[in-house]
């Protein structure tokens, strides 16, 4: 592989104009389909085949909606203090803010709140009206009648009532990038000045990093005419195609600058970079692909979409790395190893190797690891430890995607506050069978046994379907959808509609959106820990056939592991028991969402592998040259951690810039990726690593030789390029040479 890629980079180096013409098409073609073709996205999560889904199929047809094909909204008004909206001027007001939504163009209808319809609250002083729109899909709505409805709500406030704006039509979704998001770049492109010294190398990761990512969204985007997508894939997308770009590019173009520096001719130098470090790049790029597109097996749809959405992007983010980062060497030439910055020029290095013997500080650190590794392996144990421990008390749900601070989260607020926060997390139970009088009888029965449950705020009374065939009863918990206390009601009354199915003939089945949710939730738990032995599974044999050793492959593993848990401990402190929730903007606390978990184990075990790589990789090398173990883990970590530090932190700015998003489940994905990075890169690799090392010793290295004689050569760092072209004289500068032979030599394809 390192031949084919070290040919294929000096390939696009030569043919830098064709290259780059040739992928900037790709962009341009992209993104005339994916503004031709592009579809809203899906504003709810469904897992097909469970109850809650099953039933909520049932019930669209046996009790059909009256505005079925049209987009709805809410508009919550709330009466001042001692004042109610049924009566006085209040009412006044209630009324004329309706008529006037209700004459808006683009409104089908607008229903005033009333008592007996339950859209009052218990006080009377908050009430909801329903809005009907023309238009059947949210983005559909023209922007002047969202404008004409918020002018009539202006009016409602400047007459003393507080009115917001809700539902399904005034969901807002978060913009794909944002300033917040764009500080996370920022910081990337300071930490790549520092290591290459020069503004032009900066640069060059950054926009070949935002061209991968152009193409994989703006694909994804045009995919959402033929797939069912939501938000969250393109975020995702975004997210960790930057991170990846950047880091990807970072490798190889130290590599190339390092090269050139020292004397080489700048296309042999891109040639070798491609072949070497784009050996590990395509590595590193294929475990986290698999890891994401083996997403698919737990078969949840939304699940398996985000994730081979994302190895899309990932897939793109590898090929640019290989193919149009050494074109855009080509175009900067020798310039590469100038500095353009005053403060940066050259000077000697600390990172380079000392010509008196002295170590280097990045030897320096893994020589203390290794004088006290029981220590080291002691303190960092302790310290995930205590980072996980909040992870024990982990729960799962799903959020709603709107901006916290806009009028549809603010009218929600007011309907939890005026209606209890069970209100908009209602559960439906349905009743099924072939006699009407029977079904109804049942209905009624369940609707009295869960009367006497706890956790219950009211019961409706039970509702017929025309068919005769279905009943159902709308249950108002007490709690909110994503409480505790919900769930256990949901479970309750799964339990108590046994008696009623086997005395009656009838079949019970609960639904509703918070029951959706808590089967979701539930699927997702049950299939994370088959996901999680098939990563790890994954894991052994890809470094074992990378390493040719048993125990690094497991200490890989087992530290991936500890990563993991602080992730997920950091995540239920901010986000279930609220701490530093002021400092980062959470606007409440409540279950981490769902599917985070499992996209956590994909992501984080690609990144882990990753570093894994870069390190131990120099590792392997100087102990095969016959270096002691020992010596060859300080000398192959003084080689790799420069490079691997400034990967790690341009990781943690880009995923930390999501923290500062407005969304609460961007946040939740920004924070977890940011803390998994940062423990596992400088914790977990670059500490807990060497000191496991130091202890093993020789063992480190041990391969029995029945797998010695079945396992494959895996020459991910080019250690066979390196020795033939060493065998062979280099090309002179300038020299051009077919790019089916290796440099110096005969050999063609």
């Amino acid at each position: 592989m390192s031949t084919f890629l070290y040919r294929l980079g000096r390939f696009c180096y030569r043919r830098r104009g064709a290259v780059i013409g040739a992928w900037l098409g790709v962009l341009v073609l992209v993104g005339v389909s994916a503004f031709a073709l592009m579809k809203p996205f899906a504003s709810a999560t469904t897992i097909p085949g469970t109850e809650a889904q099953r039933t909520l199929d049932v019930m669209e047809t046996e009790f059909p909606s009256a505005h079925e094909g049209h987009v709805t909204g809410t508009m919550v008004l709330r009466a001042p203090e001692g004042r109610k909206i049924t009566s006085g001027q209040a009412a006044q007001d209630v009324a004329r803010a309706v008529q006037e939504a209700g004459r808006t163009p683009g409104v089908a209808s607008a229903t005033a709140p009333a008592a007996e319809a339950g859209s009052v609250s218990a006080d009377g002083r908050t009430g909801i009206a329903e809005i009907v729109f023309v238009a059947e899909k949210a983005d559909g709505i023209p922007a002047e009648t969202k404008q004409s409805l918020e002018k009539a709500a202006t009016e409602a406030r400047s007459a003393g009532l507080a009115v917001e704006l809700g539902g399904a039509a005034f969901d807002t979704l978060p913009p794909i990038m944002g300033p917040a998001e764009a500080i996370g770049v920022l910081i990337a492109l300071a930490v790549l000045v520092l290591v290459f010294r020069t503004l032009r190398g900066a640069v060059i990761p950054v926009a070949t990093a935002l061209v991968g990512v152009g193409i994989g969204v703006l694909s994804l985007l045009a995919l959402t005419s033929v797939i069912t997508m939501d938000s969250t894939s393109i975020i995702l997308a975004v997210m960790l195609g930057l991170a990846v770009g950047i880091d990807y590019a970072l490798f190889i173009v130290s590599r190339h600058q390092t090269q050139v520096r020292q004397g080489m001719d700048p296309e042999e130098s891109a040639g070798l970079a491609t072949g070497t470090a784009g050996g590990a790049v395509v590595f590193a790029g294929a475990t986290v692909v698999v890891a994401l597109a083996a997403l698919a097996i737990v078969d949840i749809p939304f699940l398996t979409v985000m994730g081979l959405g994302a190895a899309a992007t990932v897939v793109v983010s590898v090929l640019i790395a290989v193919t149009l980062l050494p074109a855009v060497l080509g175009l900067m030439g020798g310039r590469i190893a100038t500095s353009t910055v005053p403060v940066l020029v050259r000077r000697p290095r600390r990172g380079d190797r000392r010509t008196d013997g002295s170590r280097t500080p990045g030897e320096r650190w893994a020589a203390g690891a290794a004088r006290h590794p029981r220590l080291v392996l002691v303190a960092c144990v302790l310290g995930l430890g205590v980072l996980a421990a909040p992870a024990a008390d982990l729960r799962l749900g799903l959020s709603g995607t709107n901006d916290p601070h806009s009028s549809a989260a603010r009218a929600q607020r007011m309907i939890n506050e005026g209606f209890g926060p069970g209100y908009s997390g209602g559960l439906v139970v349905l009743t099924q069978g072939e006699n009407k009088t029977i079904v109804t009888s049942a209905a009624r029965e369940l609707a009295d046994r869960i009367e006497g449950l706890p956790d219950v705020a009211a019961v409706s009374p039970v509702v017929p379907a025309a068919s005769g065939k279905a009943a159902l009863v709308n249950v108002t918990p007490s709690g909110s959808p994503g409480s505790e206390e919900t769930t256990q009601l949901l479970e309750e009354i799964r339990e108590v509609r046994s008696g009623v199915e086997t005395s009656t003939g009838t079949e019970v089945n609960v639904t509703g959106t918070t029951a959706v949710n808590i089967d979701v939730a539930d699927k997702l738990s049950a299939a994370l820990p088959v996901y999680c032995l098939v990563v790890m599974g994954l894991a052994l044999i890809l470094l074992t056939l990378v390493f040719r050793a048993v125990a690094v492959p497991l200490k890989a593993a087992l530290g991936f592991l500890f990563s993991l848990g602080a992730s997920l401990g950091v995540l239920v402190a901010v986000f279930q028991w609220g701490w530093l929730g002021d400092l980062l903007g959470i606007a409440e606390t409540g279950p981490v969402l769902s599917f985070l978990p499992m996209l956590l184990v994909g992501i984080l075990f690609g990144l882990a592998m990753d570093y894994e790589v870069f390190l131990v990789s120099r590792m392997r090398e100087e102990y095969a040259h016959g270096t002691p173990p020992t010596e060859a883990m300080i000398r192959g970590f003084g080689h790799s951690v420069k490079v691997v530090t400034a990967a790690a932190v341009i990781m943690i700015a880009v995923f930390g810039g999501f923290v500062l998003a407005e969304m609460q489940v961007i946040k939740g994905m920004g924070l977890a990726l940011a803390v998994g990075v940062l423990m596992d890169a400088f914790v977990v690799r670059m500490t807990l690593v060497p000191a496991v090392m130091a202890v093993l010793g020789h063992r480190a290295w041990w391969l029995p030789r029945f797998l010695g004689r079945v396992l494959p050569d895996v020459d991910i760092e080019g250690e066979r390029l390196m020795k033939q072209r060493a065998a062979q004289p280099e090309p002179k500068a300038g020299e051009a040479e077919p790019v089916g032979a290796v440099s110096g030599g005969t050999r063609r394809i």
